[in-house]
């Protein structure tokens, strides 16, 4: 006997009548304020309800992906070259008025 189905399948948790099927879906989620969206996303989709559980793999991957995208845009404190001198600040004597 051959089976047909070469898929994998998992019972629905939700409705628990349904089965959950891979498919593609478009994932969005924001971080630092900003929208973003994936398409194409790996995602397992119940083909009753339509309840989406999201590739755990792939969450762990994008999740590694944008921190350390986040890693990259913090702001850096500037290194000053060896020649550049800060200009002398004022002392107490002469921040005070006669």
């Amino acid at each position: 006997m051959v089976d047909n189905e070469d898929k994998q399948s998992y019972p629905c948790r939700e409705c628990q009548v349904g089965a959950l099927q891979p498919r593609p879906v478009s994932y969005f989620t924001v971080q630092d304020g900003q929208l973003i969206s994936v398409p194409d996303f790996p995602a397992w989709v119940c083909d009753v309800c339509g309840t989406t559980e999201y590739d755990s793999s792939a969450l762990a991957e994008l999740h590694a992906m944008l921190d350390a995208n986040r890693q990259s845009l913090r702001p850096r404190r500037r290194i000053r070259p060896k020649g550049d001198v800060e200009p002398p600040r004022p002392t107490a004597d002469a921040r005070r008025r006669p």
